[in-house]
């Protein structure tokens, strides 16, 4: 039995390697749309409160309006919105870095661009 599950396990890693890779892809796929959407919600954000649309209490509602409406959706407060609008006004005249950050996940972005001080501390 043992030589049996060796010679099977051995036969067999290559369609293991394939669910590995392919879910290594999906995930950083996934990660790479959660920046794309954090992206663009900091950006609506900073636009609403740069033409004077939005005051910054608007933000505050709208997270209230995502819990209410969303109340399975995690990762939208308040607090978060600003890290959107904070995100993308820290990276917006940076294309080419801006690109890049999206291959890092939220966590690690954060931790980037709340502790350096300028662009080239990034």
């Amino acid at each position: 039995m043992i030589l049996y599950n060796l010679f099977m396990g051995h036969r067999f890693q290559d369609i293991i390697h394939f669910i590995n890779q392919s879910r290594n892809k999906a995930l950083k796929a996934v990660n790479t749309e959660l920046i794309n959407l954090y992206w663009n919600i900091g950006e609506y954000i900073s636009n609403k409160l740069e033409l004077a649309e939005w005051g910054e209490s608007v933000v505050v509602e709208l997270a209230k309006y995502i819990q209410h409406n969303e109340p399975n959706l995690k990762g939208f407060s308040d607090k978060n919105l600003w890290r959107m609008k904070q995100f993308f006004e820290t990276y917006k005249d940076y294309p080419k870095l801006s690109t890049l950050l999206r291959e890092l996940s939220w966590s690690n972005n954060l931790t980037i661009f709340t502790r350096c001080k300028t662009i080239a501390n990034s």
